[in-house]
This record gives structure tokens, sequence and C-alpha cells, in this order.
């Protein structure tokens, strides 16, 4: 690539945007389909999930230590199969149609429950697509911008991920006090 700009993309960026797409397609969009599908089944299936997804992140960060790069998944399809118009498709395909899809999907499905709007409602594909429009529209404004745009919306995530956890725990009225002694005695 031509007009490639080495270091274009700081580590706080990197991590921004990779926490930022694990938030959204895999605790957003990802568990609530699964915790839908697998009813008691779900604790399970999400510790099996956690334990691909390492896997998973394993792989990524050893295939670019070999091969650093800025081209992500599409990289590594070049890699695997070479350069060609399959892999320049796969890549588009898995990078941003399927991934970007379903998670626009989802925040419109979850966007419109917050008003009691039905799920079949024309309303959420077409706040998907509006979605991915803002998606597309942010990933042509350059590598700056993306990763101070990513990593201030990952802080927004954590920050309401970990309000979200706080108020759960407070509904299941949970609390850090001592354990109250038994009908046993010590010595």
């Amino acid at each position: 690539m031509s007009n490639y700009k080495e270091n274009s993309l700081i580590s706080l960026g990197a991590i921004g945007l990779g926490t930022g797409v694990m938030i959204s397609a895999g605790i957003f969009a990802l568990l609530g389909q699964v915790a839908e599908l697998a009813g008691m089944w779900f604790p399970f299936i999400f510790i099996v999930g956690g334990i691909v997804t390492g896997f998973s992140a394993y792989s990524y960060v050893k295939m670019s230590n070999e091969f650093p790069s800025a081209g992500g998944i599409g990289m590594f399809l070049v890699k695997a199969y070479g350069k060609g118009a399959l892999t320049a498709s796969a890549s588009l395909a898995i990078s941003m149609v399927i991934n970007q899809s379903l998670v626009a999907r989802t925040i419109g499905t979850y966007t419109l429950q917050i008003f009691q709007i039905d799920q079949s409602s024309v309303l959420v594909p077409l706040l998907g697509v509006g979605l991915l429009v803002f998606a597309f529209i942010v990933n042509i404004s350059g590598n700056s911008f993306i990763q101070t745009f990513t990593s201030i919306v990952s802080l927004l995530k954590i920050m309401g991920l970990v309000i979200f956890a706080i108020g759960g725990l407070w509904v299941a009225g949970f609390s850090i006090s001592p354990a109250k002694g038994g009908s046993g005695t010590q010595e």
C-alpha cells in the first residue's frame, strides 16, 4: 500500500479499537443472542465462548507479531490464501458486512425495545443501515480520528458496563459483609 503511514496507530488507539469491537460484537450483540438461544445452558456456553475467544486472541497476537500490518483480518487472509478477488471478498464479508451488520441490527433491536416497538418493525433494518453508514463514515475518516473516536466510545462502553454491573448487584441485594457463624463451634 503506497499511502500507508507507519506508526499511524498508537497503542492506546489500538487498545480502544480492540476493546470497542470486543464489547460491541462480543458482549452487546453476540451475548444477547446466545443468552436468548441457549436458555439454561448459557453459563456453559459463555465459558466455552471465552475459551474459543482466548484461542482466537492468541492467534491474532501471534499473527500480528509475525506480520505487523495495519491490514487486520484482510492481511491475515492474504497471508493464508494469497492476493486475489476471493481473499478480498472474504475479507470484506468477514470484517465489515457480517460483523457490523450483526452489531448494527442488534443495536437497532435493543434501541427499539426501549420504546417498546416490535422487533419485526421496518425501523430495525433502517436503524441498522443508519449505523452501518455511520461506521463507514468513521472508517474513512483516517486512523487519527478512528483511534480517538473509538477510544472515547470504548471508555463510555466500559463505564456503562460498570454501572450496569453495579446496578445488577444492587438489585440482587449483593453486599460485602462478613459471613455469619454457623451452628458449629470453632476451637
